[in-house]
């Protein structure tokens, strides 16, 4: 029943873009609650699909990217 990281981090990745079956939800909750490293991947990588969504919809100006890189740089430095 209980998953490895890279099972883990696979069922992450899977949840971004697809549904997860009942069983494949149960078991990513309960390997989160006990490690704080898949946890932890899992806010990156709902950052960076954001940001990389957010890329794909519109042109930055040089002032917004400014932004958007201090803004990374912040969420990085946080979770450190």
């Amino acid at each position: 029943m209980f998953l490895s990281c890279l099972k883990a981090t696979e069922l992450i990745e899977k949840k971004i873009h697809f549904r997860l079956s009942a069983k494949e939800r149960l078991q990513l909750k309960m390997h989160k609650m006990m490690c704080d490293a898949c946890s932890g991947y899992e806010k990156q990588s709902v950052f960076l699909e954001k940001g990389i969504s957010l890329d794909q919809k519109k042109e930055f100006s040089p002032d917004e990217l400014k932004n958007l890189k201090l803004a990374i740089n912040e969420k990085l430095s946080e979770m450190k």
